[in-house]
């Protein structure tokens, strides 16, 4: 026991060094690094089939310039593409893309969503789906367009330099996944070692194993409050309020209670040996509550939240391999730091506690 208290111990020495020089690493990068190019707005969003049309494109970090061999299409739900026929570059983030559209449309569909795809060689190539609507005044008969809609847009370019993805609605919020999720991965280590200490309580009775659990859980309630406050931010920004009552923020918010009803049971309890056994069954419930409340019920209902009711959580484009180069050492950074928060609140309780008998 003595030798694992003592590799514990380095653990946890080097590890906090470790850990925040990790979170030192992902504040800087996550804030730093920018964005993709990406496309902002788009205007008018409504075209008709059988005239020339010119939308107005607002970039987001975009360098248009003349004579750079833009090029610009709209794709359509049968997966065929519709080249512009011109397009004038107004400064490096404006640009008016004139796009003839043929009378009928080769497919059924009286009103059609279309893709708009721009391709730069200094940008690559930016996407935004839905960026209009096509309509046609009545349903056309089959007919052939060859040399009209293609069936590919052709080689794209691709952005090298290092920037994370241009999401739309996100936009410069998706640097809060480095900060959010991080927070939220932490605490749920931190549960996980609270309930394991309490469950070895128990089985031992030996107070050190109650000190781990009430340092561990007093850590991860902290790493909870910061996780939905910086939800609560993200939300303001992307669904227009900081609490909408979303499935997931509400459930968050009763697995926090029930946490906190941990030390109230706690401070309820004169008796040390009733203390440290009720409490240690308390925190065995509170963590079996904590699976529902934040993994599965919320996947059960609708929700705004990405990853629940069939809203698909950040991947692909979102997480992609410029952001996991941030992501993952945020997580192994807030993962050390609580480990070693937590270490000194245990031995402040310890102290107190070794003050107490004396």
């Amino acid at each position: 026991m003595a030798n694992i208290s003592n590799t514990w111990a380095k653990f946890i020495s080097i590890g906090k060094y470790i850990g925040a020089g990790l979170i030192v690493y992902s504040l800087i990068s996550g804030l730093l690094v920018p964005l993709k190019p990406g496309i902002l707005a788009v205007e008018p969003v409504t075209l008709d089939a059988g005239k020339q049309s010119v939308i107005h494109v607002t970039g987001y970090n975009t360098h248009f310039e003349e004579g750079k061999e833009l090029s610009a299409f709209l794709k359509f739900n049968d997966g065929t593409f519709l080249e512009s026929a011109n397009n004038l570059v107004r400064s490096g983030k404006k640009m008016d893309i004139a796009f003839h559209i043929p009378y009928p449309l080769p497919f059924p569909d009286r009103v059609s969503d279309a893709v708009l795809v721009v391709n730069s060689p200094e940008d690559g190539t930016m996407i935004k789906p839905a960026a209009v609507t096509v309509r046609q005044a009545v349903l056309p008969v089959a007919t052939e367009m060859d040399g009209v809609f293609l069936k590919d847009a052709g080689k794209l370019h691709v952005h090298d330099a290092w920037s994370f993805p241009y999401r739309g609605i996100l936009e410069e919020t998706i640097r809060n996944i480095f900060y959010h999720v991080p927070l939220w991965i932490a605490m749920v280590v931190l549960f996980v070692l609270s309930v394991v200490s309490s469950l070895y309580f128990l089985k031992t009775k030996q107070e050190k194993y109650d000190e781990i659990a009430v340092a561990t859980t007093s850590i991860g309630i902290l790493l909870g409050i910061l996780g939905l406050a910086t939800g609560a931010v993200w939300a303001k920004n992307t669904w227009g309020q900081y609490w909408s009552g979303d499935i997931k923020q509400s459930m968050t918010a009763i697995a926090l209670l029930i946490y906190f009803a941990y030390f109230i049971l706690r401070s309820s309890l004169e008796d040390d040996v009733k203390k440290y056994s009720l409490s240690a069954v308390y925190n065995i419930f509170a963590f079996v509550a904590l699976i529902p409340l934040i993994f599965v019920i919320p996947r059960l209902t609708d929700s705004l939240h990405p990853g629940n009711g069939g809203n698909p959580a950040l991947g692909g484009e979102d997480l992609d391999n410029s952001m996991r180069l941030v992501f993952y050492p945020a997580c192994i950074g807030w993962i050390l730091l609580s480990l070693w928060m937590s270490d000194i609140l245990r031995r402040i309780i310890r102290l107190e506690r070794s003050t107490q008998n004396d």
